[in-house]
C-alpha cells in the first residue's frame, strides 16, 4: 500500500482558481484515496516537503509517536523511494491522478535522479536528487502538488 502520494495535484487547483470550497472538497477526497493506498493515519501524521537546490527532501512524521504508526510510515516510505527510482510512480496517480504536476517528467527522467530512503526521529525522509534543472523543477512542481493536495496534513519549507 502506498499513501506519501497523496499530496500532490492541489497546486493545479490553485492555479485554475479554485474556489476555497473546491480545494476542501478535492483534499478531502485525495486523503480518502490516500487512506486507501498508504497504510498509516493521514491524521496522525504530518507530510513535510522541502525544495533545495539539487531537488527536495520528503518526510513524513508520526504526530504522536505511536510504534506501530511509526514502522508504517517507514516501511512506506522505504518501499515508495525503491519504487520512485525505478520510474513506479502508480501509487501517486492512484491518489492524486495521472496527471498530477511533474510527475510525468519525473517518470521519463526517474533515471537521472537519485531517489534515497532513511529513518529519520518520528518518521521516514525520501530524498530526491538531481543534476537536470528541468527535473529539479519537476520535483519542486510535484512536491507544490502534493502541499496542495494535503492540506492541513501537509506544509512545505522553503
Amino acid at each position: 500500500m502506498r499513501m506519501l502520494q497523496v499530496i500532490a495535484l492541489a497546486p493545479l487547483l490553485f492555479a485554475s482558481g479554485c474556489a476555497d470550497g473546491e480545494t476542501t472538497q478535492r483534499q478531502a477526497e485525495v486523503a480518502e484515496a490516500g487512506s486507501m493506498v498508504m497504510p498509516f493515519d493521514l491524521d496522525r501524521s504530518t507530510h513535510i516537503f522541502e525544495k533545495t537546490d539539487f531537488g527536495g527532501i520528503q518526510v513524513v512524521a508520526s504526530d504522536d509517536g505511536d510504534v506501530e504508526q511509526l514502522r508504517l510510515i517507514r516501511d512506506h516510505l522505504a518501499e515508495e523511494a525503491e519504487r520512485f527510482s525505478q520510474g513506479d510512480f502508480h501509487d501517486p496517480a492512484m491518489i492524486h491522478g495521472d496527471d498530477m504536476a511533474g510527475m510525468h517528467a519525473l517518470v521519463m527522467g526517474h533515471d537521472r535522479i537519485t531517489i534515497t530512503y532513511r529513518d529519520v526521529d518520528r518518521g521516514g525522509e525520501i530524498r530526491w536528487e538531481s543534476e537536470d534543472l528541468d527535473l529539479i523543477q519537476a520535483i519542486h512542481d510535484w512536491f507544490d502538488a502534493q502541499v496542495s493536495d494535503h492540506g492541513e496534513h501537509a506544509q512545505a519549507h522553503r
